[in-house]
């Protein structure tokens, strides 16, 4: 395994730049797609480093961003289920809901505890066996497989009391939504390394097979990100469109194909409402009839009340890409990483957290 200092070499990555500068001879707008790419971006200076034929677009790769208004009200609204214990990642605790967050729910009473791991949600369900344990789970094809193994873990247990409030969400259904739309005239995708080690990278295949648009897997070092622009540039300037993989220290055609059978054995997919993308078919991830028993949503019929979005926030768009955070009258002002208006600034993939940190 080749260090990760390797990758940020200054001499590697000068000589990527002067590659893609040499290469970039047209307009080319690229959307990276991981909110983790997006702060690497950002972090490491990498736009200004790319010739300005070259404009890169920030997509829905951030699953506390996508996930829909109302999903983040019945997550809260379950901290009011008596004697629950809301598990969650700290992401979640303040994104904003229509009436208050996970952390403001706490402060009045609610039990809302921050894990590190889904099993370190089912500790809790077995050592507070006269408790209702309610995991929210959250995340891509990378968190998920995570979570169903923990539902396998409470039933090799014996626990009764531990349940998941699925938010999931599979990323290929909304990259095709992105594209459908035709809101931007995308000539290339960077592709999310850490979905594609559990997926595999041939998933992407149909950017080059049935949208003709040019793609790479990436990791998310400099020297990672500018190789994958630089092969997605070539590809562009020859007329060309495959799927490439420049982060094959950790992600291979099939993916982990473990984490995908555990995944499969406790999820079953289905539409899923997305932030700024509205419904999507078979974009979302339930769990199937057999552990309806560990299905929160299943068990606890709570009403979240009405949903209310945000007035004057912008993140649905951020997260189409179709508009900057700078250009949101929101941005930096009324809404900044203490007081968060949106999700797009609270999470630590989102993209206004991102253009805030690093300007």
């Amino acid at each position: 395994m080749q260090s990760s200092k390797v990758f940020r070499d200054p001499d590697l990555v000068r000589k990527l730049t002067e590659r893609i500068a040499g290469l970039s001879r047209t307009p080319l707008k690229i959307m990276e797609f991981c909110g983790t790419h997006t702060h690497a971006i950002c972090r490491y200076g990498l736009r200004e480093l790319l010739p300005r034929t070259i404009e890169m677009f920030s997509g829905p790769g951030c699953p506390v961003c996508v996930t829909d208004q109302a999903d983040i009200d019945y997550a809260i609204a379950l901290a009011r289920v008596p004697q629950a214990i809301i598990t969650t990642f700290g992401d979640l605790l303040k994104v904003p809901g229509s009436r208050g967050s996970l952390q403001a729910a706490a402060a009045r009473g609610a039990t809302v505890e921050v894990v590190y791991s889904p099993l370190n949600a089912v500790d809790f369900a077995e050592r507070n066996p006269e408790r209702s344990v309610i995991f929210l789970g959250v995340g891509f094809e990378t968190t998920a497989p995570m979570v169903a193994a923990s539902v396998l873990e409470a039933i090799r247990r014996n626990l009764s009391n531990y349940y998941v409030y699925s938010m999931h969400k599979l990323t290929p259904p909304a990259m095709r939504a992105i594209l459908d739309a035709k809101e931007l005239s995308l000539g290339g995708i960077l592709c999310p390394g850490h979905v594609s080690t559990v997926t595999g990278w041939r998933v992407w295949d149909f950017l080059a097979d049935t949208y003709a648009i040019p793609a790479a897997v990436a990791g998310f070092e400099p020297a990672d990100v500018l190789w994958a622009v630089a092969e997605i540039v070539a590809q562009h300037e020859s007329c060309r469109a495959e799927v490439v993989n420049t982060y094959p220290r950790s992600a291979t055609a099939l993916g982990n194909v473990t984490a995908q059978e555990v995944m499969k054995q406790v999820f079953e997919t289905g539409a899923a409402t997305w932030r700024g993308l509205g419904a999507i078919p078979e974009s979302g991830l339930t769990l199937r009839t057999d552990y309806h028993s560990f299905d929160a949503k299943e068990v606890f019929h709570i009403d979240p009340g009405e949903t209310i979005v945000q007035e004057g926030c912008h993140c649905g768009e951020i997260i189409r890409g179709v508009m900057k955070p700078a250009e949101c009258p929101l941005f930096g002002q009324t809404c900044n990483p203490a007081q968060p208006v949106g999700p797009c600034m609270v999470s630590a993939e989102g993209t206004c957290a991102a253009y805030y940190q690093y300007g």
